[in-house]
């Protein structure tokens, strides 16, 4: 699998996690969303749960995701 999507996932004191990812799983407000590389541009609202990429879950209370131009940046509160 090619990896093109660059992802980074952010909280107030800094990076959780950053690399590239062909697919990351999100804990939206309307339900969990599954983002693969090239998605259309977005901004959504994050809940309570657990964002997945790349063999890496990483667990938070909310926040919000954005996706444009194939980089996904996802700020978090844990």
């Amino acid at each position: 699998m090619v990896f093109r999507m660059r992802v980074s996932i952010l909280e107030p004191k800094g990076a959780i996690w950053e690399g590239m990812a062909g697919q990351v799983i999100l804990p939206a407000l309307e339900g969990q969303m599954c983002v693969l590389d090239f998605h259309q541009s977005f901004v959504v609202r994050l809940k309570k749960g657990n964002i997945s990429t790349s063999g890496v879950k990483i667990a938070i209370k909310d926040g919000i995701a954005h996706m444009r131009s194939n980089i996904l940046t996802v700020f978090a509160q844990r």
